[in-house]
């Protein structure tokens, strides 16, 4: 059944009035946007595509990102709830972990590589609720091993929380897989776990997550001779490049970019498409990835164009290929005169990867402003039918 969605622009209002009643003129003053366009989110007119904007509107409003997102506490989505179910139980599991208990193995070595090889797939076809069922144990047995078993599988658990809009145990689970990781100084899972690790910072910790990466890729450069080392280099090139884009430096993200791309261009896009960790480093991830950075820099031009030069499909990591259509999408719909195009785009995204395509709000808040624009001439069944999928209601 459909469900009324508290939508990013009503947070905001919500916030906002929570702050004495601050007009939207004070708050456009305070985040450094116009008060028309606040009036546009609030209205559900016009959706965030930056991340910046985000951080900016909630430190104006004293909250956090994760509260204007509505992350971890959105009801009603079976995905999640589904999920949420095992979410203590994992944490359980890391406070465990870190407190450096440890268990013995409740199933055979060979059992646990064939666990960890089903929770990659389940990791590569972005099914997030079905791993989350299997981490508790999984990272309990993990750690009897530890090492690079722990690493890897510590890695899984941070990227599941993430997905799932638990950045805070995704965090907790980074540092498990970096500490891990230098246990047996083993190069290359250190740079998956550093990855990891900055990928799970909040977003307004940017800044934090660009430093992190910069201090992983001095640490990891001796090790270079190493293919999977020098994918792993990429990646943290990409991290930092999207992290200095947010914090307002765009020409150091600029020399992460071309310094990926060098990497990318000796290495080539990986024959099974998945690489070293299922990363998927080469030229197609990062177009993918500066396709992200020209969103946002409030570029969807540049958006679109790039994305006549990427072929997602050659990745087998079915959230990439969502990537693609999400970013197409977005950029499509920036301008309000190509909401047929996005609409296809976000089919597509869904279709690559239907549970984070439905967890992610921003895809929720550009699906209602299409549908806000389309009120005046009836929203079309295609429009309807998507927010029926994804559980919102376009009743006025």
């Amino acid at each position: 059944m459909a469900r009324k969605i508290d939508t990013i622009g009503a947070r905001i209002r919500y916030w906002r009035m929570r702050r004495g009643g601050m007009s939207q003129a004070v708050l456009a003053g305070l985040a450094g946007v116009s008060q028309s366009y606040i009036s546009q989110v609030e209205s559900g007119r016009k959706t965030i595509d930056r991340r910046s904007t985000l951080v900016a509107i909630a430190a104006a409003l004293q909250v956090t990102v994760a509260d204007l997102l509505g992350q971890g506490t959105e009801p009603g989505d079976p995905a999640r709830e589904r999920a949420a179910e095992r979410v203590p139980a994992i944490w359980s599991a890391l406070i465990e972990i870190e407190d450096g208990e440890r268990r013995p193995l409740t199933r055979t070595r060979d059992e646990l590589a064939a666990d960890i090889a089903r929770s990659d797939q389940l990791r590569n076809r972005s099914n997030y609720p079905a791993m989350a069922r299997m981490l508790p144990g999984l990272l309990l047995d993990a750690a009897a091993v530890g090492g690079t078993v722990l690493a890897q599988v510590a890695y899984q658990a941070s990227t599941c929380l993430r997905h799932l809009g638990y950045r805070h145990l995704a965090l907790n689970a980074a540092r498990v897989a970096v500490t891990a990781a230098e246990d047996v100084e083993e190069p290359a899972w250190l740079g998956a776990s550093r990855f990891a690790y900055a990928q799970s910072l909040p977003i307004e910790s940017a800044p934090l997550a660009a430093r992190a990466a910069d201090r992983s890729l001095a640490e990891l450069q001796a090790a270079a001779a190493d293919e999977r080392v020098r994918q792993m280099l990429g990646q943290l090139h990409l991290a930092a490049a999207l992290s200095s884009t947010v914090s307002g430096r765009p020409d150091v993200a600029r020399d992460h970019l071309d310094e990926a791309a060098r990497e990318a261009a000796t290495l080539g896009d990986p024959p099974d498409g998945a690489g070293f960790n299922g990363c998927g480093f080469g030229p197609t991830n990062v177009g993918l990835w500066e396709m992200s950075i020209a969103a946002e820099l409030g570029e969807p031009g540049r958006v679109i164009e790039l994305s006549r030069t990427v072929r997602p499909q050659v990745l087998a990591a079915s959230n990439r290929q969502m990537s693609y259509w999400l970013d197409l999408g977005r950029a499509l719909a920036e301008s309000g005169r190509r909401d047929a195009e996005a609409l296809a785009a976000f089919v597509r995204a869904e279709q690559a990867a239907p549970v984070p395509f439905a967890l992610n709000p921003l895809v929720q808040n550009a699906v209602l402003a299409m549908a806000q624009r389309a009120k005046r001439r009836a929203v079309p069944n295609e429009l309807r039918l998507l927010a029926g999928r994804l559980g919102i209601s376009l009743a006025a």
